[in-house]
């Protein structure tokens, strides 16, 4: 096979998702997850070797470094940094070691990971990095009713969404891409590992998610959003960024002198 994936949190989900998506495009897949009997399932669904489980906890130092080791040394078209964890509860009451594993999965994880993979498709003049963070990340101002408690969680989607921007433009012209894929709620298992109930709320499903991920890379989008019809509300809100990040002068701003100033 010409093309070859690596698809993190692929034992369920999204990941799972990207995973058979992939593997049914003619990808080989390394899916990468903790729970080696999921793995073993999807590996058991396309015969040949087409998918290759990698056990590793993305949480820890040593399975960042084992799944990074492989980015760096195979020549990866796609990589998809999927894993997940939320741990939404109040942020003077998270504990410190899930404060650590969400920021390990969701910050530290894809940025390593990318940045292992990100030299050799450089060298190739080919490859994809998709970060799936989620419209969560753009929900830090949101009044707390209807939503959860999700200060780290939401940081870390933002940090994703940043990052991803920054690294599109630096790659632009070299024929490697990158895009955020940032869906709403999804019809999967991640929000009930929290102990939430979403049953009742409307929900996308994963394999539409991945669809939509893999038409905003036909499109040339950087950021997408699968559920958001309104392309221009996400412009606007980046046009806006860059409208402030540009209006900065070399003196405090009005409203921040004193009185007696003038």
């Amino acid at each position: 096979m010409s093309k070859l994936a690596l698809v993190t949190g692929a034992s369920s989900g999204i990941g799972r998702a990207f995973a058979r998506r992939l593997a049914g495009q003619g990808h080989e897949v390394v899916a990468v997850g903790r729970r080696a009997g999921r793995l073993a399932e999807l590996a058991a669904e396309f015969p040949g070797g087409t998918v290759r489980p990698l056990v590793a906890d993305l949480a820890t130092d040593e399975g960042v470094d084992a799944v990074a080791a492989v980015c760096a040394a195979e020549p990866l078209t796609t990589l998809v940094n999927n894993a997940g964890v939320a741990h939404y509860m109040p942020f003077a009451e998270l504990p410190p070691g899930r404060a650590r594993e969400l920021v390990h999965v969701k910050v530290v994880a894809p940025t390593l990971l990318a940045r292992a993979a990100v030299p050799g498709m450089l060298a190739r003049g080919d490859g994809t990095v998709v970060n799936v963070a989620g419209m969560i990340a753009f929900s830090g101002p949101a009044p707390a009713a209807g939503l959860p408690h999700r200060a780290v969680y939401a940081g870390t989607l933002a940090h994703l969404v940043a990052m991803t921007q920054a690294l599109a433009v630096e790659l632009s012209g070299t024929g490697v891409r990158a895009q955020v894929l940032c869906p709403g709620v999804v019809a999967t298992e991640f929000h009930e590992r929290q102990g939430l109930d979403l049953s009742a709320v409307p929900r996308m499903s994963a394999e539409d998610v991945v669809t939509a991920g893999l038409r905003g890379l036909e499109l040339g989008e950087t950021v997408c959003a699968p559920g958001v019809e309104d392309e221009s509300l996400l412009r606007r809100v980046f046009e806006a960024h860059l409208a402030a990040f540009g209006g900065q002068g070399t003196e405090p701003a009005g409203r921040y002198r004193s009185p007696t100033e003038g």
